[in-house]
């Protein structure tokens, strides 16, 4: 599969990206969903190390996340100058580069992990539910990995509906695996919060083994350099560095992101399990409101780096325009369902009064700030398309760690209550929108004049 981005209706091929893309990130959050009902099946302690796994976790993962941007920006621009030489060439190094990466990535998790879990508070049986749920997955992060990249070089050439249909599979078999383990039978013991963990890793595996094999299917697959002549490959130092250089900004910006959980947890810890809980729970469900929007970002991506590549800058301020807009019907639907639903959503993860009452707060505020994320996941995925990630970087370190340590710290100082930590990350994510907006659009000014 291959789709040119450089001509046709912008609208057609932002939904044939988008749509397909969000289904298959619904369903990839649908794993943590799974992951956190069936925690709270086993107690509200049980969920609250899964929340405080998942922070740490998705630091050490959102890292290889943003790289395999990176891989989308590259081979895009190189299939937008008709260089599929080139393309091929960067997709092999970037596969390369991807085992690299995870050795690196499972060291960093595995030697960090029992400090950071003993800085958010746990210990006794809290902490080695934490463990135990952690380590399995830190030592499947190359399944996690390979799956990020092979999507993303799918995503250069058009094929959103591969990752979508894998995900729609592994996430029922993801079920089924989750209550097996978690429970027992069939000549397995109950696993417990570890078996949350083993079906996930399983059901990875699936998942990357799949991805590879529509891969192998597409034009990258093609030409004198790419993968049908193995023995003529040569490592590519210059592609491990446009790969580095491209793809640390964004990467940084996830990392952050996860570490922005991380603080967010931190400051919350203290008003009790239960608090912590509902964060993790809300977290999810604002996920998945935010689902088709993240659709749209890979959409954007794609898009913009093959045009970009091809020259066509009018049809960049066109995707952007039209992305904006689907974005702001998305979250007008994500925001009615929020602030009339809360409870109820909140209802379906746990029975617990205080996680539920804690958790529809959290969910309320937010859901006047969904269209901000829009703006700032749209524009962001522009820059990275014309290869100026490096705002990235400045803004993820104000909005993820500066601002929030600063404002949480002085509201944790004056003895504020819980509402203040939401109101402030609130407040921060909407003015980081703002800047983001005007930063952008003086960037694609400029590249547009080159």
């Amino acid at each position: 599969m291959n789709i040119d981005l450089t001509q046709g209706d912008i609208k057609e091929q932002i939904k044939k990206l988008a749509i397909p893309a969000s289904v298959g990130f619904f369903f990839h959050t649908m794993y943590n969903v799974t992951d956190t009902y069936f925690a709270g099946m086993i107690s509200t302690q049980a969920l609250s190390a899964l929340t405080l796994s998942f922070s740490i976790f998705f630091m050490m993962i959102a890292f290889a996340g943003g790289m395999s941007e990176a891989a989308t920006a590259l081979v895009g621009n190189a299939l937008g100058k008709k260089e599929k030489e080139k393309a091929a060439d960067i997709a092999l190094n970037a596969l390369l580069f991807a085992l690299c990466l995870s050795l690196v990535l499972t060291i960093v998790g595995v030697l960090t992990t029992p400090y950071l879990m003993s800085v958010l508070g746990a210990e006794g049986g809290y902490l080695d539910e934490s463990l135990a749920y952690i380590n399995v997955i830190l030592y499947g992060s190359v399944l996690f990995v390979f799956s990020f990249f092979i999507n993303a070089l799918l995503n250069s050439v058009g094929d959103t509906k591969s990752f979508r249909n894998i995900l729609i599979f592994s996430s029922i078999i993801n079920i089924a695996l989750d209550y097996w383990f978690v429970y027992g039978g069939l000549g397995i013991r109950p696993l417990g919060v570890s078996g949350i963990s083993w079906a996930t890793v399983i059901t990875e595996l699936i998942t990357m083994l799949y991805l590879f094999y529509k891969l192998k299917k597409t034009p990258l697959w093609e030409g004198e350099k790419a993968f049908r002549s193995l023995k003529k490959f040569h490592f590519d130092k210059k592609v491990f560095i446009q790969l580095f250089k491209q793809g640390f900004p964004p990467s940084i910006n996830m990392v952050l992101m996860a570490t922005g959980i991380f603080i967010i947890t931190y400051f919350a810890a203290p008003f009790g399990k239960e608090v912590v809980a509902a964060f993790g729970i809300g977290m999810r469900i604002e996920q998945i409101i935010l689902m088709p929007t993240i659709g749209l970002n890979v959409a954007v991506l794609a898009i913009v780096a093959q045009n970009n590549g091809a020259l066509k800058f009018e049809r960049i301020s066109e995707t952007i325009r039209t992305a904006l807009y689907y974005g702001g019907l998305i979250s007008l639907l994500g925001m009615a369902l929020l602030l009339l639903g809360a409870e109820a959503l909140m209802g379906i993860f746990s029975n617990d009064i205080k996680v539920i009452e804690e958790g529809a707060l959290y969910l309320r505020i937010e859901a006047f700030i969904l269209y901000t994320f829009v703006i700032i996941f749209v524009h962001l995925a522009m820059l990275q398309g014309i290869e100026r990630p490096g705002f990235i970087f400045y803004i993820s370190i104000f909005r993820q760690i500066v601002a929030p340590i600063v404002l949480l710290s002085i509201f944790s100082f004056m003895g504020l209550g819980l509402v203040w930590i939401w109101l402030a990350i609130a407040g921060i994510v909407s003015f980081s929108a703002l800047i983001t907006w005007t930063y952008s659009r003086k960037k694609l000014a400029e590249v547009t004049h080159l």
